[in-house]
C-alpha cells in the first residue's frame, strides 16, 4: 500500500472504490452529516477497532455467531469457492441456509461454533471472495457461563 507522510500525526492514502460505493457512502455522509469523507472513514475504523477489542474478552472462549453474507451468484466459481471453505470449518459450521434475493443476488446466513479467531478467520475468508457484497459475523457467548 503507497502512502503519503505529511507529518508525523496524520497520514494520506489513496483508496480505490467503485462509483456506485463512494456514492452511497457519500450519501451516508450527508446523513450523518460529517463535513468530509476523512471524518466519515476514521469513525468507521475506530468503530471497528473497538468491536475487535470488544470480541477479545471472548478468547479462550467457545463462542456461537451467524455469518450472514450477500453474493452475486452468477460471479464465476464463487458457489464452488464458499463451499470449499465451509468443508474446511466441518467442526465450526453448524448449518447453513442459502435463500435467492433476486436474480441476481443471495443471502445466505451460516450458523458456526467455536473459538472466536477461527470464526473471525472463516467469515474473513468468505468476505475477501470477488462476488461477495456484504459479509458480517455477529458472535454471541454459548450460555454456559451465565446463570
Amino acid at each position: 500500500m503507497k502512502e503519503i507522510e505529511e507529518d508525523k500525526s496524520i497520514t494520506r492514502f489513496g483508496v480505490s472504490i467503485p462509483h456506485d460505493l463512494i456514492r452511497a457512502f457519500d450519501k451516508y455522509i450527508r446523513e450523518r452529516e460529517y463535513n468530509n469523507r476523512s471524518e466519515a472513514i476514521r469513525d468507521l475504523i475506530r468503530e471497528k477497532l473497538i468491536e475487535q477489542e470488544w470480541e477479545k474478552e471472548f478468547e479462550g472462549q467457545k463462542v456461537v455467531g451467524v455469518i450472514a453474507y450477500v453474493f452475486d451468484h452468477h460471479k464465476r466459481e464463487l458457489v464452488d469457492s464458499i463451499i470449499d471453505i465451509q468443508h474446511n470449518f466441518p467442526d465450526h459450521v453448524i448449518v447453513s441456509q442459502h435463500v435467492h434475493l433476486d436474480h441476481h443476488n443471495c443471502l445466505e446466513v451460516v450458523i458456526v461454533r467455536g473459538e472466536p479467531d477461527v470464526l473471525r478467520n472463516l467469515a474473513y475468508r468468505l468476505k475477501v471472495l470477488k462476488g461477495v457484497k456484504h459479509c458480517q459475523l455477529t458472535m454471541t457467548t454459548t450460555g454456559t457461563s451465565l446463570s
